[in-house]
């Protein structure tokens, strides 16, 4: 009886005080498809200008196919996670290529695509083609943990299931996507996570955590922190108004973006103490260190980052075309260096030395 209640409320509930949201005014799959991927680890206030720039930049999956990576990156800079953005740019070639522009409609089959893990592929699948797949997510874990009493850690990967068997239960099937929104958005706007709104909670009546307040000890999630401190230091090689920056390549959250010359150290190093043979080459060359620039450290998921950022103008007189090639470092412009995606560490960089560095466009 309890299962059927929640369910009748949740589903009038939403009906009634859902957000108007673009993403929320469609059965389109790729529309959907941007939002959820955006929204993973980003709040909607955040994301939506982010999702009105994307699907303005590339309207459908075969725009989005036939785009360079570059130029996703770029509409994706600001949002981080980039192998979000690498993930969809690969999911849409496959969508293209495989599917000739159609989105598969079944979980299972969504499931195999790149990037697209159960809550996305539950999501599609629901809200786009009616089918009754349960959404989990960090929202549907905490409105069921709480209503329901569940006390297993969320934070352990066995418990999925538990709370995708019970949302199966749970699901409307004549109204799969109204159900999965409803849930989503009860935990967004009214079970927040540290001062749920319990009055205006259309199943407060028959929630185990407000009967028995436990509010606050729902849900349990008990996650083992990993952080790594990183010490980053910069060359920030100058000539003719121009700036070398280089392609970061191999496997990493910066993959395919572009950045100073990088010299990573196990500690914060002194410019005297750094071990580099292209700084070195630089000081033998002549060249002067005309400028040091802390930032803030920068707080990633897993990450903390300490940067500097060492400008040097190359010295005139020698031919430095042959050391830049060497090292992948090439020369753009003012204009050429905004339309490269970059990290945001990058960007905060260039924006607190704007008025001091004097680039040519």
């Amino acid at each position: 009886m309890i299962h059927k209640q929640f369910t009748s409320n949740i589903i009038s509930w939403y009906y009634s005080n859902k957000r108007a949201l673009p993403w929320r005014e469609t059965t389109n799959p790729y529309f959907i498809w941007i939002s959820e991927i955006i929204l993973q680890q980003t709040r909607v206030s955040q994301g939506l200008p982010y999702y009105q720039k994307f699907v303005a930049a590339f309207p459908t999956v075969q725009d989005l196919a036939n785009a360079n990576e570059q130029d996703v990156l770029s509409v994706w800079q600001g949002l981080g996670y980039y192998s979000r953005a690498r993930n969809m740019h690969k999911c849409a070639k496959v969508i293209s290529a495989e599917f000739n522009n159609a989105f598969p409609e079944s979980f299972e089959k969504l499931l195999k695509l790149p990037g697209i893990g159960p809550y996305t592929a539950a999501a599609i699948s629901s809200l786009a083609f009616s089918n009754p797949t349960p959404v989990v997510d960090g929202n549907v874990y905490r409105v069921l943990a709480r209503v329901f009493g569940i006390e297993n850690n969320i934070a352990d990967a066995k418990s999925f299931k538990l709370f995708f068997d019970l949302s199966a239960k749970l699901i409307d099937p004549k109204e799969p996507g109204t159900y999965n929104q409803g849930v989503m958005e009860l935990g967004a706007t009214v079970c927040s996570p540290q001062n749920p709104d319990c009055a205006y909670c259309p199943v407060e009546e028959v929630c185990f955590a407000r009967t028995n307040k436990k509010q606050k000890e729902l849900p349990v999630k008990i996650k083992k922190k990993r952080n790594t401190n990183r010490y980053f230091t910069y060359l920030v090689l100058k000539q003719n108004g121009k700036l070398a920056m280089i392609k970061r390549e191999g496997k990493g959250i910066w993959e395919g973006m572009y950045e100073f010359y990088l010299i990573e150290n196990e500690a914060q190093t002194e410019i005297n103490e750094i071990s580099s043979s292209v700084l070195s080459h630089l000081l033998e060359k002549g060249c002067v260190i005309e400028q040091e620039e802390q930032l803030p450290k920068h707080i990633l998921s897993h990450q903390t980052l300490y940067s500097s950022f060492i400008k040097i103008n190359l010295k005139t007189g020698n031919d430095w075309n042959k050391f830049l090639a060497e090292n992948g470092l090439v020369l753009y412009s003012q204009m050429e260096i905004e339309a490269l995606p970059k990290p945001v560490l990058i960007t905060n960089y260039l924006n607190s030395v704007s008025k001091s560095i004097n680039l040519q466009d």
